[in-house]
């Protein structure tokens, strides 16, 4: 695992950024293509900004989407698809972008997602760490067992009311209950993950990602079992492991 702290979450953004477009940059000198996740949330805002402006052939980039609410419409504010159309999609030309489209037969979808994803691995991942330690949408205590590539799981209260707080909903009784998200197994099978995890609300997740040993009530500790994952945090989010 590296570890890179940095002063703020644009510093952070920044460096991240620009280190996940050199990732995928190689990739593609080394195949011709390369296959990407990408993750959300108020927390990747300053990766992406810088991510989007990276020296990257987008063209020869198939993407994936992590996750997205049971039944929300692609046209709602907290919609994970809207959010990556208006961040990302709209702003570069990738080859390929395989959406986790949730409105309707969510089991065909899950069957799309999953062929098009095992047939070439993934690159890089930028994976996010929320503030229950999940990863994607694999609440505590998380399916650590299962092989699915997408599986349909449960929102705990406090990832509910993460939502509410970065402002994706009014209350967390507006929050699905459900979501498709990819597996942490299938997580675990990117050649390069990257993890930006700013801010002073993502402390508790990050002491306890650093401090404890594998187990699925802290999901997250499970990234540290890659054998190539950065971790990027700002002095606000490592504040309850060292002292600056």
């Amino acid at each position: 695992m590296n570890i890179s702290v940095y002063k703020n979450a644009s510093e952070l953004g920044n460096a991240a950024g620009e280190i996940a477009g050199r990732f995928i940059q190689e990739a593609i000198e080394a195949k011709g293509t390369a296959n990407i996740i990408l993750a959300t949330g108020t927390s990747q805002f300053e990766t992406i900004n810088r991510f989007i402006s990276a020296n990257v052939d987008w063209s020869k980039v198939v993407m994936f989407h992590l996750d997205e609410y049971i039944g929300l419409p692609v046209t709602h504010p907290a919609s994970f698809r809207k959010y990556l159309h208006e961040r990302f999609i709209s702003l570069i030309d990738v080859k390929k972008f395989f959406s986790v489209d949730t409105e309707e037969n969510v089991a065909e979808k899950i069957n799309e997602l999953t062929t098009a994803i095992r047939e070439k691995p993934v690159d890089v991942g930028l994976i996010g760490i929320g503030e229950n330690a999940h990863i994607a949408f694999n609440d505590p205590p998380a399916d650590f067992d299962s092989r699915d590539a997408y599986k349909i799981v449960h929102l705990d209260d406090r990832c509910k009311m993460q939502q509410v707080n970065e402002g994706w909903f009014n209350t967390t009784d507006k929050v699905p209950d459900t979501a498709l998200s990819m597996t942490v197994w299938q997580i675990m099978q990117c050649k390069t993950i990257v993890s930006c995890v700013p801010h002073k609300t993502k402390a508790q997740a990050i002491k306890k990602t650093l401090l404890n040993k594998l187990t699925n009530n802290i999901p997250s500790t499970m990234l540290k079992q890659h054998g190539d994952y950065h971790l990027y945090v700002d002095y606000n989010s490592i504040a309850e492991v060292v002292v600056f």
